[in-house]
């Protein structure tokens, strides 16, 4: 018995048919000007059943990684070969896009601000057409992100891994390390828990920059889960990468004020003791050495070599003395799969 087409897919005041595609553009604020302001959502209905997946970016809006992620895939997705439902959304805060910023106009961090109000402030009315339009339509979620301004971060997805079905997608994306995470109050990924949507969360790169080892990482990691959840056909792409999971992070943070004369690099496998700076001073004098306090992987760090105590320098993802073999053979074959030139 032949598989029974899917309905229409509406949106808004827009319906799209079973193996069509479309832009959506929702009404969301104004600027001081009076200049209108959507949320683009780009809509790939697929000619069979299957899930919904939604692939957001740029909730922070000075991430932009996840936007040519999501460009990527915009250009890539065929609707009529495809099962299930597509949501893409390259750019959530569309305020601080704009202005270069991590967060919105009034300073608000958006990824705070779920599950918003319908008559809150901007965040939270953002939050709220976001959650309302996007993510109770969702039955899955991909969250894309990068380091903080003057911060990269290795590749990595952050996942419950106490959600089997979000533990799944974060091995299917093929990610150097999985960490998990605890939700974060106001954050999409806390509410997309509370619905009972499997999520992961991919964060790789600086802000304000293009690290195209990350995106192209990225662009495979969200065509393997769609395979994964079998809404796309063919084999996942690249040669799998053996994950390190980390069941905690923590960093590690200077001890003065100074210049940093690092001694790892992203993605470094140290040891508990191992030297990963020093900090001097710009007119000479005691040297400062910092320590690593842990066995792990550097999935974050500072790129600005100066520092004030207390500042936070490197991040470390934890675990035991003897994966280190698997973590550093882990990390070159990331490496050598995913060079970053620009293509």
């Amino acid at each position: 018995m032949a598989r029974r087409r899917p309905q229409p897919f509406v949106m808004g005041d827009v319906t799209i048919a079973p193996g069509e595609s479309a832009t959506v553009q929702l009404p969301a604020a104004r600027l001081y000007n009076d200049t209108p302001l959507d949320l683009h959502v780009e809509v790939f209905h697929g000619a069979r059943r299957g899930p919904v997946l939604l692939v957001c970016a740029a909730i922070h809006g000075d991430e932009l990684n996840g936007i040519e992620i999501c460009r990527r895939l915009i250009t890539s997705v065929n609707p009529a070969e495809l099962s299930g439902t597509l949501l893409v959304v390259p750019v959530v805060n569309m305020f601080g896009f704009i202005q270069q910023s991590r967060y919105l106009p009034d300073r608000r961090d958006l990824n705070r601000c779920f599950p918003g109000s319908e008559r809150g402030a901007l965040g939270s009315r953002l939050a709220y057409l976001f959650h309302h339009v996007l993510v109770q339509r969702a039955t899955h979620i991909i969250d894309l992100h990068t380091g903080a301004i003057h911060r990269s971060n290795l590749p990595q997805i952050r996942v419950n891994l106490d959600n089997e079905q979000a533990t799944a997608m974060a091995e299917a994306f093929n990610c150097p390390v999985i960490m998990n995470a605890k939700d974060r109050d106001g954050s999409l990924r806390s509410l997309a828990s509370e619905l009972g949507i499997p999520l992961i969360l991919y964060e790789a790169g600086e802000a304000l920059r293009f690290d195209y080892s990350a995106i192209r990482a990225g662009f495979n990691g969200v065509t393997n889960v769609m395979k994964m959840l079998r809404m796309m056909k063919g084999r996942r792409t690249r040669k799998k990468v053996v994950p390190v999971f980390a069941q905690k992070s923590l960093w590690v943070r200077s001890e003065r004020d100074g210049l940093i004369l690092g001694k790892v690099d992203l993605g470094q496998t140290v040891t508990r003791g191992q030297l990963l700076a020093e900090i001097v001073s710009p007119h000479g004098g005691e040297t400062i050495t910092i320590h690593s306090p842990v066995h792990g992987i550097i999935i974050g760090l500072s790129n600005i070599p100066v520092t004030n105590e207390g500042e936070a320098l490197f991040h470390i993802a934890c675990f035991d003395k003897e994966e280190i073999p698997t973590a550093t053979e882990m990390v070159d074959t990331f490496v050598e799969a995913y060079p970053d030139r620009p293509i």
